[in-house]
């Protein structure tokens, strides 16, 4: 799998990031306009100190940046990097409808197998009362 050569590192921290909600709000939200650490701050109940620590985060995963103007940290949004995290779901997405596709392949060819087998129940009976009476059981009444 590759996409844009990830290391296991990079790919670790992407997803750590954008496992906690509040870190991928504060990445939809400087998507949409870019914002100041206490700005966004504005929008969670917990300190400066904790948003700008959940910034520090996705700033490490490459899903935002940061630059000075004047006293204010200003954060936005990194398209590409969102990208990439895009391009690896879908890897992972690809990889795992094949496994299905080749799960049902291989149920279908055992169904299939599995009628031409079994075409006279009562035949694989005979000798067996355990069988017999199964069979009699599964056997619909009027």
């Amino acid at each position: 799998m590759v996409v844009d050569k990830l290391s296991d590192t990079e790919i670790d921290r992407l997803f750590q990031a954008l496992a906690d909600s509040t870190r991928r709000d504060i990445v939809a939200r400087v998507m949409l306009r870019e914002a100041s650490v206490s700005q966004l701050a504005t929008h969670y109940s917990m300190s400066f100190a904790a948003v700008q620590k959940h910034v520090a985060v996705l700033e490490r995963a490459t899903l935002v940046t940061k630059h000075r103007r004047g006293r204010e940290q200003l954060v936005h949004g990194n398209p590409p990097a969102i990208d990439r995290a895009k391009r690896l779901l879908d890897e992972y997405e690809a990889m795992w409808r094949g496994r299905v596709e080749r799960i049902g392949s291989i149920l279908d060819h055992d169904d299939s197998n599995t009628d031409d087998s079994n075409t006279d129940d009562s035949n694989h009976n005979e000798g067996n009362p355990a069988r017999a009476s199964s069979a009699a059981r599964q056997t619909p009444r009027p």
